[in-house]
């Protein structure tokens, strides 16, 4: 891809926030099994996006809190393969938590837990930072250049 020659282009845009989407939520849904799996006998979208299961007072609410952020440091890796420019990466981590809080406003209402505020607050940000710092690592690398010499 060239960057110098910048297209507007909303299709690519709403493509890859849907890509981005859909990879933290299964993503989130493989630590959440993994973690809170083995603890609860039946797993639901209550541990995606019921506010009341991001909890410090049990131990499954430390799973839960753990499998989000994981999700968000597996963000910041898609991001750099979906997105690939730092500049974009908190547009973009941003946009997936509104779209994550207007969906856990759906299903069970306005977050009112600080504990869920500051664990999809630090979630973005991991995300965010840690997205454009692999991203800007990837842009600077040095472009290798073989050159041929002829022998003649």
């Amino acid at each position: 891809m060239f960057y110098g020659a910048v297209v507007w282009d909303p299709w690519l845009i709403v493509a890859q926030i849907v890509c981005l989407q859909c990879l933290y939520y299964l993503t989130l849904g493989v630590f959440l099994s993994f973690l809170v799996g083995i603890r609860v006998s039946r797993m639901s979208l209550v541990y995606f996006f019921d506010f009341a299961s991001v909890t410090t007072s049990t131990v499954t609410g430390w799973y839960v809190i753990a499998s989000f952020l994981l999700s968000s440091i597996a963000g910041a890796g898609y991001m750099l393969y979906l997105i690939e420019r730092a500049k974009k990466c908190l547009d973009f981590s941003a946009t997936l938590y509104i779209i994550h809080l207007f969906i856990c406003i759906i299903y069970g209402g306005w977050p009112s837990s600080i504990t869920w505020w500051v664990v999809n607050g630090t979630g973005v940000a991991v995300m965010a930072l840690l997205g454009e710092y692999l991203c800007i690592r990837r842009e600077l690398r040095e472009i290798p250049i073989t050159r041929y010499r002829s022998n003649v």
